[in-house]
């Protein structure tokens, strides 16, 4: 029965994050002209957990980034720790890990289901399991994280 609950509550955090990150086509203001993006390219900063390794993750949403400097500067602990979908590849700005957060679905969180919890050298211990029972749909919710600071972009 456990078993069962664990899966079913994995396709849920699945399901809950492919719901939340889904973008309407187009937004409109009230006077009918479209929302533009801003035009701040991704940001970059160092997350660490109860480990207290290091790992790069790229921001590309400017609600994101401006949570994520609120949480640099301690002006919120709102939503502090990411969740995200991972991508089994190294990425050019975190070359010490084989896998990096998809920047279009990285989102902040205070709680989140068990399923997707796992510290950085977890994960890249065990990244071949990743997308199977181990981090389903490969979402990732490491709930020790937290941003540390902001770094140049490479």
């Amino acid at each position: 029965m456990r078993r069962v609950f664990t899966k079913a509550a994995g396709l849920a955090a699945v399901g809950l994050l492919a719901f939340t990150t889904a973008q309407p086509s187009q937004a409109n203001t009230p006077d009918n002209q479209p929302v533009r993006a801003a035009a701040e390219g991704p940001a970059y900063f160092v997350m660490t957990d109860i480990t207290h390794e290091q790992f790069v993750v790229k921001l590309t949403k400017p609600g994101d980034i401006e949570h994520a400097r609120e949480l640099v500067s301690g002006e919120t602990t709102d939503r502090p720790h990411l969740i995200a979908r991972i991508l089994k590849r190294q990425a050019p700005y975190n070359p010490r890990w084989s896998y990096h957060n998809n920047p279009d679905t990285t989102q902040f969180f205070d709680n989140a289901f068990e399923v997707c919890d796992a510290t950085i050298p977890y994960v890249e211990d065990h990244l071949d399991e990743a997308g199977g029972a181990f981090l389903p749909g490969l979402v990732w919710c490491d709930w020790t994280s937290r941003l540390i600071r902001e770094i140049p972009a490479p």
